[in-house]
C-alpha cells in the first residue's frame, strides 16, 4: 500500500480467495486503508484462472530466465514483461493478437510475403523479443 501511495495510485479492491493463510486481521487492516476485500467465490476455480495463468508465464518466459538484483530491478522487468505481455505477446484465446493490440490484416499479396523485412527488438537484454515488420 504505501508503495502504491508512493506512485500517486491508490488501490480500492483487493480480490482474494478463501485461503486459510489470510487471517481476519488483515481485512481489517485493509478496510481501515479504505481497500475492500472481495472473495471469490466457493468452489470456482476458474475465478482465479486468469491471475494464476498470468503468474506463471510471467514465471517462466520471465523470472526463471533472469537474475534479478533487487526491488527496483523487479519492478522495472515486471513493468517490461506487462507491457510485452499486453502489447505484443500473442494470445491463441485472442487468435494470436494480444490484448491491447489487434491483429492486422493478412498479406495475401505473393510478392509482398517473399520481400517482409521482420526485425526483432530485444527487450530486458534479450530475455523477451518483439518481431515486427520494418516499413
Amino acid at each position: 500500500m504505501m508503495d502504491l501511495d508512493d506512485a500517486g495510485c491508490r488501490a480500492r479492491f483487493l480480490l482474494r480467495d478463501l485461503d486459510g493463510k489470510f487471517p481476519a486481521l488483515m481485512d481489517e487492516i485493509l478496510t481501515e486503508a479504505g481497500i475492500k476485500t472481495v472473495l471469490t467465490g466457493i468452489r470456482m476455480p476458474r475465478m482465479n484462472s486468469i491471475i494464476e495463468r498470468w503468474v506463471q508465464s510471467c514465471r517462466h518466459e520471465l523470472l526463471d530466465r533472469c537474475l534479478v538484483w533487487n526491488e527496483h530491478h523487479l519492478r522495472h522487468a515486471l513493468r517490461e514483461y506487462e507491457h510485452f505481455y499486453n502489447q505484443h505477446r500473442a494470445h491463441q484465446a485472442l487468435n494470436q493478437a494480444a490484448p491491447l493490440r489487434t491483429v492486422p490484416d493478412p498479406i495475401t499479396d505473393p510478392e509482398r510475403i517473399t520481400d517482409l523485412n521482420v526485425r526483432r527488438r530485444n527487450r530486458l537484454g534479450g530475455v523477451l523479443h518483439e518481431y515486427f515488420q520494418a516499413a
